[in-house]
């Protein structure tokens, strides 16, 4: 429950910082439906900048629980044309485009895998213009979270106002205990990009992840390969955020060289249901087995999505002393727990996690080892116990990460 100045400077943080809305361009908000008072405050801030118009699209849980228990799945994967139309209207007319993820973790736990592993597979094709115009920083996009009472019973059971605790907690995280909450991110954004620089330099071919929970894998790293951090910049040359909060540097493995085993070291939360316990074995960058403690149906239709969420897009490294990681607390949110851990993804690469690859072809990024898919699924995999280490083209191994934390 942000209110008052905490929701003004919530707002501006996220316009300004996360998507830099510049004078003249439009907005979309996605929103879910019981956060009113967050999407006026976000359109308030985007009119102040000096935006052209600003659209908001609702988001409703229940409403989304009712469609999938009660249609069929049939009707349930026909992606209306509408829709795939009002989401390519962003890209043709530059909109920059917000996302407030705060979806229930458990919503669709009742609803069998497979039916909710077609839609989303439907639903990715039909929207993979817009997703790969958005992963190739075509246009300026900020994902960003608000607490709601499903989401925050899950992260606080026991709490008797559990709204309020989630709130505190993603103040912190987005900096906005801070007196300039502004000057904070950009403060931050520096450390992290002397971070990127130095593994930009050191040109690595692969990372090599172990650690006692049964974690071996080594990631082999794209031909070219760049190393980003919180800011990136859209192919209008403005620089933005993408996730507000952000710990992370990232780059692309290489689709063809990824071979070991990886343990979760987090649940994953993914379309309404919980996957955790899980491992997964590469050899020659293809998943060859895999396994799950809960979610088993889960994460086999999210393998299946198609050829590409087999393999690899996308290597992060965060330290385990990041603040969401020291809060010690399960978010069942991606976008909060994937900065509180080193991780991974299955599915499509970033385009500029390549030199110059928001400008090379399809052709000419797979080529390099970029990995194409319809989807991009982040999971956690840093422990406290965590050794990554870096190895060159000539075998010089440099220590990245001991016991869960940076070296560098």
């Amino acid at each position: 429950m942000l209110t008052g100045k905490t929701l003004l400077n919530y707002a501006r943080l996220v316009v300004k910082v996360g998507v830099n809305l510049q004078k003249g361009q439009g907005l979309e908000i996605a929103c879910p439906v019981e956060k009113p008072e967050v999407a006026q405050a976000l359109t308030k801030a985007a009119y102040e900048m000096g935006a052209k118009i600003v659209r908001v699209r609702w988001n409703c849980d229940s409403i989304d629980k009712l469609n999938y228990t009660y249609a069929n799945t049939d009707d349930l994967k026909v992606i209306p044309k509408w829709l795939v139309d009002s989401k390519n209207y962003l890209v043709e007319n530059n909109f920059c485009y917000i996302a407030v993820a705060a979806d229930d973790p458990s919503l669709l736990k009742d609803i069998p895998a497979q039916k909710i592993g077609e839609v989303a597979k439907a639903r990715a094709k039909a929207l993979k213009k817009f997703s790969d115009t958005v992963m190739a920083n075509g246009i300026r996009w900020c994902v960003v979270s608000v607490p709601t009472q499903s989401w925050a019973r899950q992260v606080f059971p026991s709490s008797k106002n559990p709204e309020k605790d989630l709130s505190a907690a993603i103040e912190k995280t987005m900096r906005l205990d801070y007196p300039d909450p502004i000057s904070a991110w950009e403060e931050h954004v520096e450390r992290l990009e002397r971070r990127a620089e130095y593994l930009n330099r050191a040109r690595f071919s692969y990372l090599h992840f172990k650690n006692s929970i049964g974690t071996d894998i080594k990631v082999g790293l794209c031909d070219n390969h760049k190393w980003l951090s919180a800011k990136e910049i859209a192919k209008d040359g403005v620089p933005f955020i993408a996730n507000l909060p952000t710990e992370e540097v990232f780059t692309a493995p290489h689709r063809l060289r990824v071979d070991g085993t990886l343990k979760s070291a987090l649940p994953l939360c993914e379309n309404g249901q919980i996957i955790d316990g899980f491992s997964l074995t590469f050899k020659n960058g293809k998943v060859v087995d895999f396994s799950a403690q809960k979610g088993y149906e889960t994460l086999k239709q999210l393998l299946n999505t198609d050829q590409g969420t087999l393999r690899l897009g996308e290597v992060a490294l965060i330290g385990k002393n990041s603040p969401i990681a020291k809060s010690k607390i399960l978010y069942y949110n991606t976008l909060f727990d994937e900065n509180a851990s080193c991780h991974l993804a299955i599915g499509k690469g970033y385009p500029t996690t390549v030199i110059g690859g928001e400008k090379l072809s399809k052709s000419e990024l797979k080529s390099l080892g970029l990995n194409d898919s319809s989807e991009h699924i982040d999971f956690m995999i840093g422990t406290d116990d965590l050794s990554v280490t870096g190895v060159t083209d000539n075998g010089e191994e440099f220590t990245l990460f001991t016991n869960g934390e940076w070296t560098i």
